[in-house]
């Protein structure tokens, strides 16, 4: 599976014979910074945030449902639709935003302020759920976010290793309820006819495609019915879950509004830092959600070119606010430069800054 932003621009050179290294960084670093503080909103109006039920019917189909099924190491299978089905039945789908069909026609993989990339699986998700599957962890009784979730696979994994609730948070309304909530009902159902022996051995790294209907066994003839939506209130693994849209702003002041309002124990969050105009809000979201002693993990490539963020502006603004600390979990070395790091209160008073 191959991945690319199929915005990316070439990068801009400069002369820089007659400049002393360090110099130049620094005034990179400076300039750098003092454009992300003046350019602290998006371009584009915000999007209310709305919470959205498991399921608007009980008994919503998975029509003519493509899973992939990604398998890393020990860790559980992990179910997903494919992407491709959603371009070749856009004008088939409940699309109010009309992300999939704008999409589809411009060929683009983010329309800023519009559409933020949740239809793809970024390869970044790929390296945390390797990290993860490294280091053993597990999240028996932790509340997790999923913030930027996309597909979802990230807080699905929790899902499953124990955590006593997950909320999946996508900007677009359209990804969460046409792939989120799909995601995470596959993975949810007991008898997932979707696993194989070859996941069940979870041996390496793999992605297979399966039409969800193929294993259904035929009797008397009878075309094997479609897969129903699996109830929520006979679900125990889906009542964990919440699923929201929207703004990062709009969101965390919905979920302010709550009493207790929720603190997550760990939040997830890939390939989200392509952007500096959304610096201030992913940053002020993350102050105000996360858990004492919580850990956020982070999963981004070095730089997002014709985006013009990256991992080094997202850690000068982080150090610049003093809120969080950031350690580098993992650094990849080969092509455009990858990395899993995570961000803690640098005291634990911090979550209680106003």
């Amino acid at each position: 599976m191959s991945f690319c932003f199929n915005f990316d621009v070439p990068g801009q050179t400069a002369n820089t014979d007659n400049v002393d290294g360090n110099e130049l960084q620094n005034s990179k670093t400076d300039s750098a910074a003092k454009a992300i503080e003046e350019k602290t909103t998006p371009a584009e109006p915000v999007k209310e945030a709305k919470e959205h039920p498991p399921l608007s019917d009980p008994q919503f189909p998975l029509v003519d449902a493509v899973a992939e099924t990604v398998t890393i190491g020990t860790l559980p299978p992990l179910h997903f639709l494919n992407e491709t089905v959603f371009e070749k039945t856009a004008s088939e789908r409940d699309d109010g935003e009309k992300i999939l069909s704008r999409t589809a026609k411009q060929r683009s993989d983010l329309i800023s302020g519009v559409y933020e990339g949740g239809l793809k699986v970024w390869e970044c998700t790929y390296d945390l759920l390797e990290l993860i599957e490294k280091e053993g962890e597990t999240f028996g009784g932790k509340a997790v976010l999923d913030l930027g979730c996309g597909a979802g696979l990230l807080g699905i994994l929790a899902l499953k290793r124990g955590a006593r609730l997950i909320h999946f948070q996508d900007y677009n309304s359209t990804v969460i309820e046409q792939l989120t909530v799909p995601n995470v009902m596959l993975n949810c159902q007991e008898e997932d006819d979707v696993d194989s022996e070859d996941d069940k051995e979870g041996k390496g790294r793999g992605v297979c495609k399966t039409k969800v209907e193929e294993k259904q066994e035929v009797k008397d003839g009878s075309p094997p019915t479609k897969k129903k939506a699996v109830d929520p209130s006979h679900q125990p693994l889906l009542a964990k879950c919440r699923f929201f849209s929207g703004d990062w702003s709009t969101f965390l002041a919905l979920v302010k509004k709550e009493e207790p309002q929720p603190k997550y124990d760990i939040i997830f969050t890939s390939e989200t830092i392509y952007n500096t105009a959304y610096y201030p809000t992913l940053h002020e979201t993350l102050h105000r959600l996360l858990a004492p002693g919580g850990l956020v993990y982070l999963a981004t490539k070095s730089h997002y070119f014709g985006v013009g963020g990256g991992l080094h502006l997202f850690e000068t603004f982080v150090e610049q606010r003093g809120v969080f600390s950031v350690d580098h979990l993992w650094d990849g070395e080969e092509g455009l430069q990858r990395h899993v790091v995570v961000l803690r209160f640098k005291n634990d008073k911090g979550h209680l800054c106003q």
